[in-house]
């Protein structure tokens, strides 16, 4: 302690420029020194310098604490933030699925309709050829039936010409219906 007082005088001598009269024990330096030494004791004394040691570790444990638990949570934020990327990414993945299938329906579809339409158009043809080929088979039999009305009529005026009117009259009456069944 000696070494400490003696530094503390000549401090003392430094910061007054002149040397302490009076020796060492009327210096005020020298007396802060022994209430420092002596305060510095009673803490040591009754443990304080425990009590603040232990404080500041529990205050460190504690601001460790704080930055694990800070670490543990950015961890489990970035876990979310790439589980909701992944999920983003899926989501687009899976509507961009949904579009591209929506538009094979649809082309599956116009096609079908296509198919329909022609499927349809052609049974319409073929509906409107048979109605033609029936009139047109229809007109021919007409055009028969008269031509076989007007043969037999002519056909029955000719022999009324040529032949006399009294016994060939049923002769010529059977033949003309017969050939009137066998033309139509």
């Amino acid at each position: 302690m000696i070494s400490i007082s003696v530094l503390a005088a000549a401090a003392a001598e430094d910061a007054y420029g002149a040397p302490a009269s009076g020796g060492l024990l009327s210096d005020s330096s020298f007396w802060l020194l022994i209430a420092f030494f002596v305060v510095f004791g009673i803490f040591i004394r009754f443990g304080l310098h425990k009590m603040i040691a232990s404080g500041l570790d529990k205050r460190a444990q504690k601001i460790a604490d704080e930055i694990n638990e800070a670490r543990k949570i950015r961890e489990e934020a970035q876990e979310l933030l790439a589980q909701y990327q992944r999920r983003q990414r899926e989501a687009v993945d899976e509507a961009a699925a949904i579009i591209d299938q929506a538009k094979k329906d649809a082309k599956r579809m116009a096609a079908e309709a296509r198919d329909k339409l022609d499927e349809q158009m052609a049974r319409r043809t073929k509906a409107m050829e048979d109605k033609i080929a029936r009139a047109e088979a229809q007109a021919i039999s007409e055009v028969r039936g008269q031509a076989a009305d007007l043969a037999v009529a002519a056909a029955g005026e000719i022999i009324r010409e040529r032949m006399d009117s009294g016994a060939q009259s049923g002769f010529i009456d059977k033949a003309i219906a017969g050939l009137r069944n066998k033309l139509n």
